[in-house]
């Protein structure tokens, strides 16, 4: 099989870790069901694989990739969904098994000709979504669904601030959000990417860190350290912080503690989402005609370019590779 792996760990030269080319397809249990990939897409979590974060040097070498659409051997157009839990499972939501894998962990992940996965990771791909928008839900856009519609409270008409505009999570918190009726904030490290964000769907954009011409109702953070104590400030008595990641770090100067409780603010911490959510995303997608931002699409065979690019920060979506060993 052709696929993007970590052929070492580097903590901190990860590009030094990826591999590209032939594999030999690994072990995977008999009951799984082969996807011929069409579209995968890029995240963090790949890039802290390589660093060797959650991934053990004994699984190597492993296929990284969480998100992917693709067609099964019977011919259903799927999307696939990455999180893998432990047979005994028998709880509704499958985030809260504490034996859950994801995708390139324990199991050989999506930046592949082919994924095998159980049965039940495979939601229906609505023929509307194209292979490489489908791609990108999984993981990025699964969690911000989870963010917005189940953990933060919020209402249509709410105010809600997005930290970090560029990344996928953030891009598809705006363009959910918009969607759903409310007032949507962002913060940014330029005023390039804030004005993306606002054509995006934002209503308004701030500088990182900026005083806020109002409290908000709830704060969607994944940035970590360096916006943590602006997230606890920006909020309303009342109000809810949901974190999903800490790109920055996650030890921030001050924890904010006093003031969490004595504006009795809620934080929230969410990973990842459902199948059931998936599915129920993908509908929300066709029903609205939002969309994933594609910054890029590229052939499998130059995925070192894509990390490239997420690494240094120079993406604004998604980054989606197709399987393709052609470099054009």
């Amino acid at each position: 099989m052709f696929a993007a792996y970590a052929a070492r760990l580097d903590p901190t030269e990860p590009m030094r870790a990826l591999g590209v080319g032939e594999l030999d397809p690994p072990a995977t249990p008999a009951d799984w069901v082969t996807v011929t990939v069409r579209a995968s897409a890029l995240n963090h979590h790949d890039v802290w694989s390589l660093r060797g974060v959650g991934l053990a040097p004994e699984a190597l070498p492993m296929v990284l990739g969480c998100d992917a659409a693709g067609i099964t051997d019977d011919g259903r157009e799927v999307i696939v969904h990455a999180v893998v839990n432990d047979p005994g499972f028998t709880g509704e939501d499958g985030t809260l098994d504490p034996r859950r894998s994801i995708l390139s962990e324990r199991y050989p992940g999506t930046h592949a000709d082919q994924v095998r996965v159980p049965p039940a990771n495979l939601v229906p791909k609505p023929p509307e979504l194209t292979f490489a928008e489908a791609a990108c839900l999984p993981t990025a856009w699964l969690t911000a669904y989870r963010m917005l519609f189940r953990q933060s409270g919020l209402v249509p008409g709410q105010t809600v601030l997005i930290q970090g505009a560029g990344g996928g999570v953030s891009t598809a918190l705006i363009q959910l959000a918009r969607a759903a009726g409310m007032r949507v904030w962002v913060t940014a490290r330029d005023e390039g990417r804030g004005a993306r964000a606002v054509v995006l769907g934002a209503h308004q954009a701030f500088a990182a860190g900026a005083r806020l011409p109002e409290r908000v109702d709830a704060v969607m953070e994944t940035v970590g350290a360096a916006t943590w104590s602006h997230s606890v400030n920006v909020l309303r008595p009342g109000g809810t912080l949901v974190l999903s990641g800490t790109t920055s770090g996650d030890d921030p100067e001050r924890a904010e503690l006093t003031k969490i409780f004595f504006r009795a603010l809620r934080v929230v911490g969410s990973t990842m989402g459902t199948r059931d959510e998936l599915t129920a995303l993908s509908r929300m997608l066709v029903a609205t005609g939002v969309r994933p931002v594609v910054d890029r699409t590229l052939p499998l065979s130059r995925a070192a370019a894509g990390f490239a690019a997420l690494i240094g920060g120079d993406v604004f979506g998604k980054v989606v590779f197709e399987p393709s060993r052609s470099g054009a």
